[in-house]
């Protein structure tokens, strides 16, 4: 059973998998596409205020796979 607004559809477990998949990777490409718009409009408006840019403003976030690597190395 999947939920659509107020009313609920059965449908098969693998179609409802792929549909939510297909969701999260959507979602995860909008997150990042506005985190990159956030940073040019951050840095437009600390250029108008005349303000010096910000310092490691740039940085990416870690990837789950590289912050699982730098638990194993800092675990032993």
């Amino acid at each position: 059973m999947v939920c659509f607004g107020n009313m609920f559809i059965e449908l098969p477990k693998a179609k409802t998998k792929e549909m939510m998949q297909k969701d999260k990777e959507n979602l995860d490409e909008e997150i990042a596409k506005l985190r990159k718009d956030l940073r040019v409009k951050v840095n437009h408006l600390y250029e108008a205020q005349g303000k010096p840019d910000l310092k490691g403003f740039n940085l990416n976030p870690m990837a789950p796979e590289e912050m699982r690597f730098i638990h194993k190395v800092l675990e032993g």
